[in-house]
């Protein structure tokens, strides 16, 4: 599929996620196999853009991908230079938040709170896709509430404004991330629409992918919290996408070996405090299902070196490895 002038050639997105996406992660997923991996969204209130959090959020490390950066916010004229400041830093497609559920996004009238003022909704597009040169894409959901499911006409909405493809979260803003993604309004919004409609939502897997696929229509998917310390999921999907291919999980020594690298990347970026607070999570993530993590992260989320934190997590994976040899 093409957005702008950019063509990817695996329809297999990786979703811009507040916290997660950062440019380690994002550099993860296009390893695997993800075409494009979408800066996790920044403020269009140019005030914060000198924040430490704001600079992190927008670092890209050295690499021949497509940058695109997400921007949210209310006011159009903000939105607007929002864009241009990104595109002047390099980004190559500006991605519109309108899907965050946050309470603190929403409480702005931003996220997808703005999905139930549709007039304001094509005032921002409008300003946004004039303001820059390069292509403008959208996130949104499917509406409000189960009762208010508007993505189709805000996807009519986003065509007539010369957006270059939207993607769709199955879910409406009440729903947050409560219950299953729903598939309907994806496949209503494909039909109504020419430009390209990514569906996500509830894609765990590669067979998953398959299936939204061929129900909605839509041109590719986009991967979110299932890409969260199992950044193969991109390569499952996209192999059995291209070829029907089977690619199992990774194993332990392997998982750990990931895990590792992802750790040293994070203290390099982050500096040793931020660094050893931040990959918590990650370690969380990737020891997910392993016999022995629960005490394993009660213990390893408690120090305070990188030094501590890399030679517990190494030691972990260790004594897995050694298991599972006497086990085969």
């Amino acid at each position: 599929m093409n957005i702008g002038p950019y063509r990817f050639e695996n329809a297999v997105f990786a979703a811009p996620m507040a916290g997660v996406s950062d440019a380690i992660f994002r550099r993860l997923a296009i390893t695997y196999g993800a075409s494009l991996a979408v800066c996790e969204m920044v403020s269009a209130n140019a005030m914060l853009y000198e924040s430490s959090k704001t600079r992190w959020r927008l670092k890209h490390l050295d690499d021949n991908t497509v940058r695109s950066v997400q921007i949210v916010g209310h006011d159009p004229f903000m939105m607007a230079q929002a864009a241009r400041l990104n595109v002047d830093d390099g980004a190559q497609i500006i991605d519109i938040n309108m899907g965050c559920p946050a309470r603190k996004v929403c409480n702005k009238l931003a996220g997808s709170a703005l999905l139930i003022d549709e007039p304001q909704v094509e005032r921002i597009l409008d300003a946004v896709v004039n303001a820059v040169n390069v292509p403008v894409t959208l996130k949104i959901r499917t509406g409000t509430n189960p009762r208010q499911r508007n993505g189709v006409r805000i996807a009519q909405i986003a065509q007539r404004c010369g957006i270059k493809a939207i993607a769709v979260h199955g879910r409406t803003r009440a729903c947050r991330f409560k219950g299953d993604a729903e598939f309907d309004t994806i496949r209503q919004i494909k039909q109504a629409v020419a430009l390209p409609v990514i569906a996500n939502g509830d894609i765990d897997s590669a067979t998953k992918a398959r299936e939204v696929l061929d129900y909605t229509g839509a041109d590719g998917v986009m991967i979110g919290r299932a890409g969260q310390g199992a950044p193969w999921i991109f390569e499952q999907i996209t192999a059995y996408l291209n070829d029907k291919k089977i690619v199992g999980d990774p194993g332990v020594d392997e998982r750990g070996q990931l895990l590792l690298s992802v750790l040293e990347q994070m203290y390099r970026l982050y500096g040793e405090y931020s660094g050893v607070r931040r990959a918590r999570k990650h370690i969380s993530w990737y020891t997910k299902g392993i016999k022995g993590s629960n005490e394993f992260r009660k213990n390893v989320n408690v120090v305070e070196s990188s030094a501590q934190q890399f030679k517990m997590t190494d030691e972990f994976f260790k004594t897995q490895v050694a298991i599972a040899r006497i086990a085969a």
